[in-house]
């Protein structure tokens, strides 16, 4: 099995093998997930400070905040898998 590496903005990569879902941060299910990963201590904020536009969840259990847009992410997600040559 080969790793396969995202990067998520300023220089931070995540195992794309890993990653379950690329989602907004704006709805109100999605800020609890954010807390409640929080105060569990899996949450990884890779945003430098800016606002978070990306929450990527993993198969972990760890909830990853970016300041770049899901899509953006998804594209580069996507793009890897067809630089693999995988379907």
């Amino acid at each position: 099995m080969d790793i396969k590496l995202i990067n998520i903005g300023f220089g931070n990569i995540v195992s794309a093998n890993r990653v379950i879902a690329i989602v907004s941060p704006e709805s109100a299910p999605i800020k609890r997930v954010i807390n409640d990963a929080r105060e569990r201590g899996e949450l990884i904020d890779a945003t430098y400070g800016r606002r978070t536009r990306a929450v990527i969840v993993m198969d972990s259990g760890h909830i990853i905040l970016s300041a770049i847009q899901p899509e953006t992410v998804a594209n580069r997600f996507i793009a890897s898998k067809d630089l693999s040559g995988y379907s």
